[in-house]
């Protein structure tokens, strides 16, 4: 019978693509997400019944057994940007992580692989970073041997950070940013999946920071990124200062509105923006894993068309004006 991988978080951004790859592999590949009505998407991965969503609350210990069961490798994706409710950093990537390790190694499963993130650090300023951390130390507690991933900024069709960014910029002619000058080192998303695929099949352990071929500062990823949707903006640095002053406003309006109204950063991510995220000098890479990563150039107008000023008729569009001239 083919092997059988548990991805907690299998249906979102990263999750999906290690599912992918897995089912490729010829791995039966159980996807444990809150929702499994919503992850149907999955289930075309592979052959009739290979991929199949199964429910699971990582907070809980016996949902967590329950889809790990005859598992022999696992992977953890399950991560959160704010803490919302009983899905707090510390319950979801804390101590989910260390709940996910502690009960594989008492089932004897083989591998573990754990999605972390560069800037995962104890000493870290924001609570997602040191809840990172803190999710790694109880990977190894209980898997020594586990692969964790530590990506920069990820890109891909379904990321929420050029897509969120092309979509604002539909919306005026300024384009504001918390950290202009913070460096980032972006990585495509597959690339990840490869990556947590060695450590599914125990060609790799270990800790990885995994950051595309070039870094750039946050405003010339927006240049870069504007200069693809071709649209003309200013994009306009919010100093931190400011950020945190606006912050402190958006909090207000999510207490008076109980919690219905959202502010588009929070103090975390504004902690979070003030420091590089770029692969450490000295730290193991893709190149220790034998991957070559792809270049954003190379990916970025597959999907990113959609927000030009004609959309996919853009280019026809200027095609047309070269025929009247």
């Amino acid at each position: 019978m083919s092997k059988l991988v548990t991805i907690y978080g299998g249906s979102g951004f990263v999750g999906r693509y290690i599912a992918r790859r897995m089912a490729k592999e010829g791995w039966r590949v159980r996807v444990a997400v809150r929702n499994p009505n919503e992850a149907m998407f999955v289930k075309p991965y592979g052959a009739v019944g290979q991929v199949e969503p199964v429910f699971c609350n990582i907070r809980d210990d016996a949902s967590v057994l329950s889809v790990m069961h005859g598992a022999d490798a696992v992977v953890n994706c399950v991560g959160v940007l704010d803490s919302i409710g009983k899905n707090t950093f510390e319950a979801v990537q804390a101590e989910g992580a260390e709940r996910i390790a502690r009960i594989a190694a008492s089932q004897g499963v083989g591998t573990m692989v754990q999605i972390s993130a560069i800037g995962a650090d104890a000493q870290s300023e924001s609570e997602y970073g040191r809840t990172k951390a803190a999710g790694e130390a109880g990977v190894l507690q209980h898997m020594p041997n586990a692969l964790i991933l530590r990506p920069s900024i990820i890109f891909g069709q379904e990321d929420g950070f050029f897509n969120r960014f092309a979509g604002m910029s539909r919306f005026g002619p300024v384009l504001p940013v918390v950290g202009a000058d913070t460096k980032f080192q972006p990585v495509f998303v597959d690339d990840v999946a490869a990556a947590a695929v060695m450590g599914v099949t125990g060609k790799a352990s270990g800790i990885y920071e995994l950051g595309g071929p070039d870094v750039h500062t946050f405003r010339e990823l927006m240049d870069q990124m504007l200069q693809i949707i071709r649209r003309r903006r200013l994009v306009l640095n919010i100093p931190f200062w400011a950020a945190r002053v606006m912050v402190f406003g958006f909090k207000v309006g999510r207490v008076l509105s109980l919690g219905l109204v959202r502010g588009p950063v929070t103090a975390d991510q504004v902690k979070n923006l003030a420091v590089d995220n770029v692969v450490e000098d000295g730290a193991q890479g893709f190149a220790a894993l034998g991957i070559t990563p792809t270049a954003m150039e190379s990916i970025l107008p597959d999907y990113l068309y959609r927000f030009r000023p004609s959309g996919q008729y853009d280019a026809i569009k200027e095609s047309a004006k070269n025929l009247k001239t």
